[in-house]
């Protein structure tokens, strides 16, 4: 049997493997070596189990798909959970699931397809078509550059590999354990801040529309009453469903007493200017000024009273821990702009000397390995990747990204989501505590 090169690096094929668990590639077919017929392709992939088809073209795009169901020619509409789309934007590949209700492909003699939207080999010649299906949800210029001219396609068999990868030991640890989540939310219980004049610690949401801050809140009080609960608006509007600064306390249970911490919701961050949450606007919230239920105004910022603003809010009233809640699935699309706006909120917050914490939401959405069993999270290639990313993009420490499900769809509470989203909030405790420390400090060496 003739000897096949693969085109990935190393790199890039470590990157895939992330997204699959702990697999082997071993490669099937070569357009370039075997035609791009759409023949050649069946004779060489038909009936080898899962595949990943990888693109190259002449623009220096790699994109592709991963399926889980053989190729048989069988004439049948395939439905494939596992199935998705990926392009390389920049170093790091992003994965595109395939949406709730579509079909993964229709199983016939072509090319290999995705969704009936997405044909590779097309004609049986060296071109991609894209048909604009709903199945999968992308924009050609970042899949591919809007260049369906094909310099190379190659399909790779996946096998779970018989080694064991070092990437298998978790690159942080966790204890999925019900006795670590009553400890957790035990220690959350009876946090007591560190100043006698703070009665609960104050921590400010902020991020990009649709990131998750409100369901993160949602979340969280569903775990302490003991039920799924929908308080803060959340969603998927394009534009953010949170006019309000929201102050949310937290209840242990129904009948229960005021945990020691409020989250503060705010209106979404927007890359255009006049849009979204102004930067002014996060200015007075940090320091205090702005009251429960104020309505933002994107045209013009927070105008307090001034008999208020004239004198400084107590601490209290202050914001004690800072969280960047940022989307998973979005990290590489973030826009310069948007990424500039983050900067200039944090070079705000940093002269307040106020703790920051990164919130990644949508870990299951952005990794299959994760959606199959949350507990693979930090067993993750791609996860440490995105991980890794966010703390380059925003400049911050790698141990204050913290990666987390939020709850959507689901009906009942799980015990892997709510250890890591309580494992977040009590690093979170712990952040401002830290701040809080610091101002005692800076308070005592004031006096002297």
């Amino acid at each position: 049997m003739e000897s096949l090169t693969s085109n990935l690096t190393e790199e890039k094929r470590n990157q895939l493997c992330g997204l699959l668990g702990n697999v082997d590639l071993t490669l099937l077919y070569k357009a370039s070596v075997y035609g791009y017929q759409a023949s050649a392709f069946h004779q060489r992939c038909d009936r080898q189990g899962p595949t990943l088809l990888v693109a190259y073209n002449s623009s220096g795009y790699i994109f592709g798909g991963y399926t889980s169901v053989d190729y048989a020619q069988s004439g049948q509409y395939v439905t494939d959970e596992d199935t998705f789309l990926f392009s390389f934007q920049g170093k790091i590949p992003v994965c595109i699931k395939i949406n709730t209700g579509h079909n993964a492909r229709y199983d016939d003699a072509g090319g290999p397809s995705f969704g009936q939207q997405l044909y590779f080999c097309y004609n049986n010649q060296a071109t991609m078509y894209n048909q604009g299906g709903s199945a999968f949800t992308f924009s050609s210029a970042t899949m591919n550059g809007n260049d369906n001219q094909l310099s190379e396609c190659e399909v790779y068999k996946v096998e779970q590999s018989s080694q064991i990868s070092t990437e298998e030991k978790p690159w942080r640890n966790v204890l999925w354990r019900a006795k670590r989540k009553e400890e957790l939310m035990e220690m959350i219980r009876n946090h007591k801040p560190l100043m006698a004049s703070v009665s609960q610690i104050r921590i400010l949401m902020i991020g990009p529309v649709g990131a998750g801050k409100s369901s993160f809140f949602n979340s969280i009080n569903s775990i302490f009453m003991g039920r799924m609960t929908s308080k803060a608006m959340s969603g998927s509007a394009g534009t953010s469903l949170t006019t309000q600064f929201r102050t949310y306390p937290v209840k242990d249970g129904r009948e229960g007493k005021l945990l020691p911490f409020v989250l503060c919701d705010t209106m979404g961050l927007e890359e255009q200017s006049g849009a979204g949450l102004d930067i002014e606007d996060i200015s007075s919230i940090l320091q205090g000024h702005v009251p429960d239920r104020y309505k933002f105004n994107p045209m013009a910022p927070f105008q307090g009273d001034e008999q208020k603003a004239s004198r400084p809010a107590s601490l209290q009233e202050k914001i004690h821990c800072v969280v960047y809640v940022i989307d998973a699935t979005k990290i590489s699309l973030m826009s310069d702009k948007l990424q500039e706006k983050l900067a200039s909120i944090r070079r705000k917050v940093n002269s307040l000397g106020i703790a920051q914490i990164v919130l990644m939401t949508k870990v299951d959405e952005a990794c299959p390995l994760v959606e199959k069993n949350l507990q693979n999270l930090y067993a993750s290639f791609y996860i440490k990747s995105k991980v890794q990313e966010v703390s380059s993009r925003l400049g911050v420490p790698v141990s204050c990204v913290l990666p987390v499900k939020n709850y959507s769809q689901e009906l009942e509470l799980e015990l892997n989501c709510d250890v890591l989203l309580l494992t977040a909030l009590q690093q979170m405790l712990n952040f401002a505590e830290d701040y809080l420390d610091d101002k005692v400090t800076f308070d005592r060496e004031g006096a002297k």
